[in-house]
């Protein structure tokens, strides 16, 4: 497999550490971001064994300043892949009738609006790559059609407002042969996903990557489950 350069948002933990250890495994040049690089101590012991595969960036994705730094940080260096997989789930209580407009803005913002911001920021990197490849980790509970259950109204509500984004960014970008595609990991033991998942991250994120390698202009615009079945927006 030949040689790509990845940019990941919130590596410090769960998927974001998985997708990092195992790119690195494969090979591949990773820059890897997160809020606090101090505090980030499995992901600076990477670095250790990695120096010439991987660098850290400090980057907060609520803030657009922060976010524009990070990018200049690159100095126009090629990205194959960006996976942005930096999210939130909010308020875990957020069901009708305990909707606050502050924490349910947060949460749009990290969730859709900084995706899109960061985008926009890192595309003309993206542009020097020879992947081309846009990934999004979104969820199923921000499909419409599969939301059988209501609840959790601010994180759902997030996630579909992002997968839109995707969708919109696969149009627009297809005619200069961008793929770009959001992705569902499934239902993760990992501190956003709690305890009781169905799988754990090393399964989900090989799953992902599976899919991350298969993306072309022939598939973009779609949203996949991490096994890559495709899921109904």
């Amino acid at each position: 497999m030949s040689t790509s350069t990845y940019f990941i948002t919130g590596c410090n933990r769960g998927l974001g550490l998985e997708f990092v250890q195992q790119l690195l495994a494969r090979g591949q040049r990773v820059i890897a971001t997160c809020r606090d690089i101090a505090t980030a101590t499995d992901l600076t012991a990477l670095t250790l064994k990695h120096s010439g595969q991987l660098s850290l960036v400090e980057m907060n994705v609520t803030d657009e300043a922060s976010m524009r730094e990070a990018v200049d940080l690159l100095n126009d260096e090629p990205i194959d892949v960006f996976i942005n997989n930096a999210g939130v789930y909010g308020p875990r209580d957020a069901n009708f009738g305990r909707v606050e407009g502050p924490a349910m803005a947060e949460v749009l913002y990290t969730n859709a609006v900084a995706p899109m911001l960061l985008t926009q920021l890192l595309i003309e990197n993206v542009r020097k790559g020879s992947g081309k490849k846009l990934v999004y980790i979104s969820s199923k509970m921000g499909s419409i059609e599969d939301n059988g259950r209501g609840g959790s109204t601010i994180y759902r509500s997030s996630k579909t407002a992002l997968n839109s984004v995707v969708k919109t960014l696969a149009i627009d970008l297809a005619p200069e042969g961008i793929a770009v595609t959001t992705l569902h990991p499934g239902w993760v033991r990992t501190d956003m996903g709690g305890p009781n998942g169905n799988i754990d991250a090393p399964e989900s994120v090989s799953g992902m990557l599976n899919v991350i390698d298969g993306l072309s202009g022939a598939n973009t615009g779609q949203f996949y489950n991490y096994d890559g079945s495709t899921i109904a927006w």
